[in-house]
């Protein structure tokens, strides 16, 4: 039998969205982009992780401001699920 994991308060998803969700794109965005520069080389490796860190710190703080003006918009363009 396995022990049950404690999982994390809902009141934490909001901030916890945005953040897994740039946290994960840019990591393979950056690799991506990183390895088509450079090729599969050990600084490759270096030069991905400086990038995604970089890309990462912009990221999640434009996504926190940018998320609630695009779901009004689209709730303004996609219909209710209750309509």
């Amino acid at each position: 039998m396995r022990a049950a994991v404690k999982k994390i308060p809902f009141r934490y998803y909001r901030f916890l969205l945005p953040l897994l969700t740039t946290f994960v794109m840019t990591f393979i965005v950056t690799g991506v982009a990183t390895w088509r520069v450079l090729g599969w080389d050990l600084r490759m490796f270096e030069m991905w992780f400086s990038s995604w860190m970089i890309a990462w710190t912009i990221a999640a703080p434009t996504m926190f401001f940018v998320m609630p003006m695009v779901r009004r918009a689209l709730a303004r363009v996609v219909e209710d699920a209750l309509e």
